[in-house]
This record gives structure tokens, C-alpha cells and sequence, in this order.
């Protein structure tokens, strides 16, 4: 290994996936980790693994422990990011609960002092998403807006609400580093 990567981790949200999925295809140095529910969600919007396969390695959530998360002790990576990610992995990060890879990830991270960026789907009680057909508003209830707000809270975590605020992040972090 040269130099940390970063890792991504892609969920079952499609709350501005195209977006989060064409900026993270201009980034170099990127590891691609995506839950049973990412891969479900990325072809509804007509992403396919292969066209990110073409850049980036591509971890799947496919066994039990997790394996890929001792890297994060190794010093592989310098950063996490979780974008776009649901209100179901949000909470159960809230929670401590590491019952699959991308909250494995999100938990190592955080153990090993890897700062972690994370796009919830859930930011406010009234907003606009995306679908695979177009955009819709959504209403989020108060348990997912309260489980962004604990979130935000944690330790080695930035919690950004837009594409935006997600590319500068990155951006930023990426330019500390070099």
C-alpha cells in the first residue's frame, strides 16, 4: 500500500444516488463498499457495478464478519464516507449495532479515529428526494430525524445535507490530506 484510500459505502437510499455515484466516479483512490440493498437500489436507477468496477474496486456485503473492516486498522484508509445512507443504517449506527458491512464500517472507522462523512437520506421534516422516476417529497418521520441528529454528534463524524455540501467535504478532507 502506497497511501490510505478512501472508502465508500453506498446503502439501499436512492436520495440523490446518481449525483452521489457521478461524484464519487471522479475521485481516484476509492474502495466501493455496497450493502444487499445498495445493489438492489442502484439498478432501480439504472447503475450498474460494472460501470463502477471499471474505476474502483467494488466490495459487496456478502459474508457474515464483515472481513474487509481490519483494513481500517491496517491504516488502509483515511476516510469513510456513507452516502447516500438510509435512515435504517443511520439508526442502527446510532444504536452501536455492526450487523453488517457498512455499519461494520461505520463502527470500525470510528474505533480506529478514521473521520467518517456521512449523506443521511433524512435531514429535514419536509424535503425532496429522488426516485427512479423523478423527484417526490418525502416527509420523514421524527424517529429518522432524530436518529440524523444523535449521529451528528458522534465522534470523527461530519453529517453534510446535500450533494454540495458532500463534494466540498470530501473535497476538504481530501485536501488536509495532501
Amino acid at each position: 500500500m502506497n497511501q490510505p484510500r478512501l472508502a465508500w459505502a453506498i446503502t439501499g437510499s436512492g436520495h440523490y444516488i446518481e449525483e452521489c455515484v457521478a461524484f464519487l466516479m471522479t475521485l481516484a483512490q476509492v474502495d466501493i463498499y455496497v450493502s444487499q440493498a445498495g445493489e438492489e437500489v442502484l439498478k432501480m436507477y439504472g447503475i450498474h457495478l460494472d460501470d463502477i468496477r471499471a474505476k474502483h474496486s467494488v466490495y459487496r456485503d456478502k459474508a457474515a464478519s464483515a472481513p474487509p473492516v481490519g483494513l481500517f486498522y491496517k491504516g488502509y484508509y483515511h476516510t469513510f464516507v456513507m452516502a447516500p445512507v438510509t435512515s435504517n443504517t443511520i439508526a442502527k449506527c446510532v444504536l452501536g449495532i455492526a450487523d453488517t458491512l457498512v455499519t461494520n464500517l461505520y463502527s470500525q472507522a470510528g474505533k480506529c479515529r478514521i473521520p467518517s462523512i456521512v449523506y443521511p437520506c433524512d435531514i429535514a421534516p419536509e424535503m425532496e428526494t429522488t426516485a427512479p422516476g423523478g423527484k417526490v417529497m418525502v416527509y420523514p418521520r421524527k424517529i429518522d430525524l432524530e436518529g440524523t441528529a444523535k449521529i451528528r454528534e458522534f465522534e470523527y463524524t461530519e453529517v453534510v445535507e446535500s450533494v454540495d455540501e458532500l463534494i466540498t467535504a470530501v473535497n476538504l478532507r481530501l485536501n488536509a490530506l495532501s
